[in-house]
């Protein structure tokens, strides 16, 4: 009889030992920590995909993640411009807080009078590299057992402060530069991108490397940074894309009027350029075949994808490739077409696939969002400005209202003036350096900031005015200053020739490129190439 009470015990006792052991392994898959693949565009404005309502671009891909993803419809880039906005996500900080303000590269101060603009101020100093002291996202996860990855546009310093100085154990095309030197196809001109084959496309590639990565590290866990060089310009595209979204334009009906003046430079106002919608294009297929990746791997079910762009379209100087209507601006502009951008994040099993959030977001949110979701404990004394938004898409948990502030006191080559900006709740209100002077918007009732209520609105004007200057003093920003050398008489001159010549060109130059005989060069920018 003993010996029979002794076996059942230990038979009690295995089996007990197996479910406890199952529940502790479910409880180990529970807690695991997700992958993370940030997607990156570059110069996409939120009107350039069709599920927001072009009717002219086509992202089937961007679409099909944004079926699976919370979308933020009130989602902004950290400025209007590329490097202050990388900044931000990278340390989950206000750019006038880390510093960098301005594209890494433009002049400032006195060097300014060179650009022979003929301002009325000289553009602030800025930081030229990402703060060593910063402990960057990549940073924060590697240390945490992640293994990291970037491809694409750095643009966040020079030599020593490239992606491998800031957390990323691989780093396949990230430097100093902005844009793509050798253009969209093979050979790139990138030290930290190897030629491989000639007329190679530079989106499809950074996705094949950044698949290679996956695949290598599908057994751990990753965080994957693919940074897009597109749709930043030189832009180009291969001549059976030039052809069908020629034919498209076509198809729509052409508009005799392609551009508009703004206050400084001519804006776009037509969606019809077919060289700038074929790269828009090649940008959605690379995104497919990441997607496609993970989906094969069967990692889809715990990675976390973030897609989001570092500013608006570019609807003003650089290659005037889109427009942002009906929202005001473009790139380098302070209005929401500047500075609204896609902003969607899918998480596995999440309940809110495909809702819409009114939430106001930024790109320093991202920061302690993906670290709420690694289960790393947040740092608030390094992403300052960032808050998760995990309780927002898990449970649609209410948020906080609160206060997001842009600074950029530099002139735009885009035609922006050096302003700051604050948004709490529904109001948006901007500050000019030049005349010192305020605009006030409600972006619910006037998205498209039509009406500027800061003179029947004078003490909210204030206000706003008032907490938006205590805290750029707080966070020590750097303001412009005046030009003592100003010439309002050589000013008018050069706003008169942009007027008069600029305008004409531009018009004549989007007809152009609709025309049949449109080729701008023999191999269309090497696309034909396909071997040494």
């Amino acid at each position: 009889m003993k010996s029979n009470y002794i076996f059942i015990t230990l038979i009690i006792f295995i089996l007990s030992s197996c479910k406890n052991q199952e529940k502790e392994n479910f409880k180990n898959e529970e807690i695991r920590s997700p992958n993370v693949l940030f997607i990156l565009a570059d110069d996409f404005g939120l009107k350039d995909m069709s599920f927001v309502g072009s009717s002219y671009y086509e992202t089937p891909n961007i679409d099909r993640l944004a079926s699976r993803s919370m979308v933020f419809n009130q989602g902004y880039a950290g400025s209007r411009v590329c490097s202050p906005s990388r900044a931000t996500i990278m340390t989950g900080k206000f750019t006038a807080r880390h510093g960098i303000t301005n594209w890494i590269g433009e002049k400032s101060g006195e060097d300014w009078r060179s650009m022979k603009r003929h301002d009325k101020l000289l553009p602030a100093e800025y930081v030229h590299s990402l703060p060593k002291k910063d402990i960057t996202i990549a940073e924060a996860l590697q240390n945490n057992g992640y293994t990291t990855f970037f491809a694409g546009k750095w643009h966040l310093g020079d030599e020593g402060s490239y992606p491998e100085d800031h957390g990323f154990e691989y780093n396949i095309g990230g430097w100093d530069k902005g844009s793509p030197m050798g253009g969209y196809f093979s050979p790139f001109g990138n030290p930290k991108l190897k030629d491989k084959v000639n007329g190679e496309n530079l989106s499809i590639r950074l996705s094949k490397e950044t698949n290679d990565f996956i695949s290598t590290y599908r057994d751990s866990t990753f965080f994957a940074f693919l940074s897009f060089y597109a749709v930043h310009g030189p832009i180009e595209t291969t001549q059976e894309k030039w052809n069908k979204y020629r034919e498209k334009a076509v198809s729509q009906n052409i508009a005799d009027q392609g551009f508009k003046m703004e206050k400084k430079l001519p804006i776009r106002i037509t969606q019809d350029n077919p060289v700038y919608a074929g790269l828009v294009e090649t940008m959605d297929e690379a995104i497919g075949m990441v997607l496609d990746k993970l989906d094969e791997l069967g990692l889809d079910d715990n990675t976390i994808i973030i897609f989001t762009s570092d500013n608006g379209g570019v609807s003003s100087a650089d290659s005037f490739s889109t427009s942002n209507l009906p929202f005001r601006g473009g790139k380098g502009y302070h209005w929401e077409g500047g500075i609204k951008e896609p902003f969607m994040i899918y998480v596995p099993g999440h309940t809110n696939k495909g809702k819409k959030s009114e939430y106001p977001v930024t790109g320093a949110d991202f920061y302690p969002t993906i670290l709420d979701y690694a289960n790393i404990e947040l740092m608030p004394n390094q992403h300052k400005d960032g808050i998760s938004l995990k309780g927002l898409i898990n449970e649609n948990s209410n948020m906080p209202e609160r206060s997001l502030f842009w600074h950029y006191p530099h002139y735009g080559n885009q035609g922006g003036d050096p302003s700051s900006v604050i948004r709490k709740g529904n109001w948006k209100l901007i500050h000019y350096y030049e005349e010192n002077t305020n605009e006030l918007y409600n972006l619910i009732e006037d998205p498209f900031e039509k009406q500027n209520l800061a003179t029947s609105k004078p003490e909210l004007a204030e206000s706003l005015s008032k907490e938006l200057m205590n805290w750029l003093i707080k966070v020590d920003a750097r303001f412009p200053e005046i030009d003592k050398n100003f010439n309002a008489d050589n000013r008018a001159m050069y706003d008169n020739k942009i007027r008069k010549e600029l305008l004409i060109n531009l018009e004549k130059e989007r007809l152009e490129l609709l025309d049949l005989n449109y080729e701008p060069s023999q191999d269309w920018w090497g696309s034909k190439i396909t071997k040494d």
